[in-house]
């Protein structure tokens, strides 16, 4: 007597997306929660005291003592981390000492600086780099690879503050191509009404295009180099993960059958590289939210950068904690977002 089998019952597609999407919230909350227990412990551990901050160094015991019950510094440990966390997902970050406003409304102010001198460099990066290492792994080994390969090392290699120092130099003092530092000149300050605190998309909205070529010309300095930093990581993988496809069998199946060689390159290499390529130009971006902080310090830009670099000077505790947690919470949604593109364009992923 022979046993049938039982047919093997999967899960339906909408269950599996509801898992799929029940755990990436899981995931991302842990994350998150994780981030928040980081920055609060750094702000219990670094050598600065937050109640001096706030009384200065001529304050009495009294006044110290006074100051420190009303911060709720005299609570335990676990209670202050309740308390921080509640605080925090409530949207507040507490009250910058530096500026007296609260430190959210000053990151709702400061990042949008960031986001947008970051945005052009990673489009500068990401249109220049790719190319460049499809280039050099064509190339490979001949003097258009050797060039671009030394322009990635030096993209690894030169410091940001001397480009910066140099860019500044050559093409604002001495050439007079790009505007100085800051955002905006003073004569073009407050004339947009901020929307989106996009100055360039802000000044399109308002059909202002002298305040548009006004700030075109302040960010395309910092932007550029920022832009030459994510070229040179973006074309060093891009040439990598080509040679790696390159000398697969099917590259070489395709070249014997007489296909044109751009097509060969283009659908046949690259084509299989646009997943992994979709995180490098993803953590590339996060590198440059979170590592402008010397550029936006040169080039006086009112970003997230030059306000962590501020909060530290003042021993502004409640800012560096908010600015951190910040440019932690960018990196997690810009992964999550990473993995999320993931599944979609590589369908292996989704089984």
């Amino acid at each position: 007597m022979t046993t049938v089998p039982r047919p093997v019952m999967r899960p339906s597609r909408t269950r599996r997306l509801a898992w799929s999407l029940g755990g990436f919230v899981v995931v991302t909350a842990l994350t998150f929660l994780g981030l928040i227990a980081i920055t609060f412990f750094i702000g219990r551990v670094i050598p600065i005291d937050p109640v001096l901050a706030v009384v200065g160094d001529r304050a009495t015991p009294e006044q110290y003592e006074v100051a420190r019950v009303a911060m709720g510094l005299d609570r335990p440990l676990i209670v202050q981390f309740v308390d921080y966390v509640g605080h925090v997902l409530r949207g507040d970050l507490g009250v910058s000492v530096s500026t007296n406003n609260r430190v959210a409304e000053d990151l709702g102010r400061v990042f949008p600086a960031t986001l947008e001198m970051a945005t052009l460099g990673i489009i500068i990066g990401v249109v220049l780099g790719v190319p460049m290492g499809v280039l050099a792994a064509v190339r490979q080994g001949r003097w258009v690879d050797q060039i671009i390969r030394v322009l990635a090392l030096l993209g690894y290699s030169v410091p940001a503050f001397w480009l910066g120092l140099v860019g500044l130099a050559l093409f604002y003092a001495h050439l007079g191509w790009v505007a100085g530092p800051n955002r905006i000149d003073v004569f073009y300050d407050g004339l947009v009404e901020p929307v989106t605190g996009l100055l360039l998309v802000d000044s399109l909205i308002a059909g202002d295009t002298d305040v548009f070529f006004n700030a075109l010309s302040h960010i395309v300095l910092p932007a550029t180099i920022l832009g030459f930093f994510s070229l040179a990581y973006i074309a060093r993988m891009t040439r990598s993960f080509m040679l790696d496809q390159l000398a697969q069998e099917y590259v070489t199946t395709a070249r014997v059958k007489g296909l044109p060689e751009r097509r060969v390159i283009w659908v046949h290499a690259f084509g299989p590289i646009r997943v992994p390529l979709l995180t490098v130009i993803g953590l590339s971006y996060a590198g440059l939210l979170e590592g402008s902080v010397m550029i936006e310090t040169v080039f006086s830009w009112p970003g997230i950068g030059n306000y962590l670099t501020t909060a530290l000077f003042n021993a502004d505790m409640n800012a560096v904690l908010g600015a951190t947690l910040v440019i932690g919470a960018v990196f997690i949604v810009i992964n999550k977002v990473s993995d999320v593109l993931y599944r979609i364009l590589d369908p292996r992923s989704r089984t």
